[in-house]
């Protein structure tokens, strides 16, 4: 007789993967999780919020993201050095203590002079905990399982935004406050359990180390020749170029030209959230047996048919399978690329590896709104998503050449050893 209610395959492979891991990546998952389902109910209508307060246009109201992803680039670079020589787990806590401080700030501001301190001093602090969580686990975690752990990390961040936007919308059409509140409380939450129940993972070889003064504040010239690296880069860059013209600007997109209210729009992320929640570790334990730069590539494709196909919508239906589509792309791509970059990494420079890896993010997220922005007030709004979807495929491309060159290299290589 088959079972009244059949096992839901995600709480099936979280159960397996308990005993897998150490209980400080249970920690990080959990805190991951409560402290993501906060900011979520903030973050997908931010910009919403910002400029119907101060009554801006969209590009003034965007610009705001665009400082604030202008000053994580600049501050991403101290992250690297700092994580590497000082430490990962008080860069944490102090990140999530300062994001949960701003978020209590953004209840009083009222000017645009306000929005852009509280924004700039984000950007600041925010590249310490992603830095420094991407390095954590690294140390944690054997390379072996480094891509599942990666994945799972990415189920906690989605359980969280499965249910923030939906509870996000749903009090923003009474009251921003409460969840500007319960943003900055889930974050100083995180930010309590990681400083009395966390531990230092910093290598004790990279401790002992004898460094430079002029190294711990760059260090970086060994990443910068690394030409293969720097154009994996590049391809991931132009996929979040892509991915944050779609995670700033859609909202305000659809409730602007299409009249979708809050409420509604917040169930498109929260199907982002529910499809990597259950789907992510099954695509990972697929996707890692196949070549990591053809994986990137597939993704990167589908990020851009994804974006580009939302200037064809006209419904909240039409918007919703875009999504799906950007999701199935954002699967692939994402653990892939930052198990990538911890594999790549030495020991005693994965900071400095993680650093480089997440201004892929920070300059996504400066170019991207601030272009599409643009488009939409100096062109059509449709024309921000043809651009997304362009820089999207473009970045699948980047991948496709850099799998050609690698295979144009081994060719040499093994011509080289016949002769």
């Amino acid at each position: 007789m088959r079972p009244l209610f059949p096992k839901i395959p995600v709480l099936k492979r979280l159960k397996n993967y308990r005993h897998e891991y150490p209980s400080q990546f249970w920690l990080l998952f959990w805190g991951t999780l409560v402290s993501t389902l906060g900011s979520s109910m903030i973050w997908p209508f931010l910009i919403i919020y910002i400029s119907e307060q101060l009554n801006l246009p969209l590009t003034v109201a965007g610009s705001l993201i665009t400082l604030n992803a202008a000053v994580r680039l600049l501050t991403s670079f101290a992250a690297g050095p700092i994580t590497d020589k000082t430490g990962r787990k008080w860069a944490m806590v102090i990140s999530l203590a300062f994001n949960g401080l701003a978020y209590f700030a953004m209840v009083p501001a009222n000017t645009l002079i306000a929005f852009a301190v509280i924004m700039a001093l984000r950007g600041a602090f925010q590249p310490l905990y992603q830095v420094g969580a991407d390095a954590m686990l690294a140390d944690l975690i054997a390379p072996k399982k480094r891509a599942d752990a990666y994945a799972l990390s990415r189920l906690s961040k989605n359980i969280g935004i499965a249910m923030g936007p939906a509870l996000g919308g749903i009090m923003a059409a009474t009251s921003y406050n409460a969840t500007f509140y319960i943003a900055a409380i889930t974050s100083i939450l995180f930010s309590t359990l990681i400083a009395f129940f966390a531990s230092e993972t910093l290598p004790k070889s990279t401790r002992e180390k004898k460094t430079k003064e002029r190294e711990l504040l760059g260090g970086y010239a060994k990443i910068f020749q690394d030409k293969t690296f720097l154009a994996f880069i590049l391809a991931f860059t132009l996929t979040k170029v892509s991915g944050s013209i779609l995670w700033v600007l859609l909202a305000a997109y659809t409730k602007v030209n299409y009249q979708i209210p809050e409420s509604l729009y917040g169930l498109i992320p929260t199907t982002n959230a529910l499809m990597v929640v259950f789907l992510q570790v099954y695509v990972t334990k697929r996707s890692k047996k196949q070549p990591p730069l053809w994986v990137m590539a597939v993704g990167g494709l589908f990020y851009g048919l994804g974006v580009g196909s939302i200037a064809l919508g006209n419904s909240f239906g039409d918007f919703w399978i875009s999504m799906v589509i950007v999701t199935i792309g954002e699967l692939m791509i994402v653990p892939t690329a930052i198990t990538y970059t911890a594999n790549l990494a030495p020991e005693d420079m994965r900071g400095r590896y993680m650093s480089i890896f997440s201004l892929t993010w920070g300059i996504g997220t400066l170019i991207g709104p601030l272009m599409g922005g643009l488009l939409n007030d100096y062109f059509h709004p449709s024309a921000m998503w043809y651009g997304g979807g362009a820089a999207g495929l473009l970045g699948g491309v980047v991948f496709i050449l850099l799998i050609l060159n690698q295979s144009k290299n081994q060719v040499l290589d093994k011509q080289n050893i016949v002769f």
